[in-house]
């Protein structure tokens, strides 16, 4: 699937001059799935040739109620040896139990068994940098003003 994708690639970089006139650019704010993977997969081709790193794995692990639905969550993913969490988010009446640390846990666990050496994540001051500084991440970088009136920090945690 990579390799085919690299070749779609390959070939949209060697198009004609006639064609490359007539490309425009367009706003959509709610592109459909197949652009937006064609995207995605242009930019982990270029990472994989760059770097001779392939291996990829999507990090996702679902916090369900007895009835299935979902309460909470952790999506991420895990590449160069390096755990990317993207998102975690329990819903307010499943909070304050340990759901949270065990999502996280459990994808830090999952990283590991892939050979991962470290972990990443990135929360606003409104959010919870001090939830994942007790989980033994820290602060590498901070973003003042994102938003207005707040900082973006990121934060990385040793995980070999």
């Amino acid at each position: 699937m990579i390799l085919l994708a690299i070749d779609e690639v390959e070939r949209e970089l060697k198009m004609p001059e006639s064609v490359m006139e007539a490309m425009r650019i367009e706003f959509e704010p709610f592109i459909d799935g197949g652009a937006r993977q064609f995207i995605v997969n242009g930019v982990d081709c270029y990472n994989i040739a760059a770097t001779g790193l392939p291996d990829y794995f999507p990090v996702n692990f679902v916090l369900r109620g007895e009835r299935g639905d979902v309460l909470g969550g952790v999506l991420g993913q895990l590449w160069g040896h390096w755990l990317q969490v993207t998102y975690l988010w329990v819903a307010k009446a499943a909070r304050g139990v340990g759901h949270g640390t065990r999502l996280m846990e459990d994808a830090e666990a999952y990283a590991r068994s892939r050979g991962a050496i470290g972990a990443t994540v990135e929360t606003h001051s409104f959010q919870a940098r001090p939830f994942y500084e007790r989980l033994g991440y820290e602060v590498f970088g901070t973003l003042d003003g994102y938003p207005p009136g707040h900082v973006k920090f990121f934060l990385r945690k040793a995980l070999a």
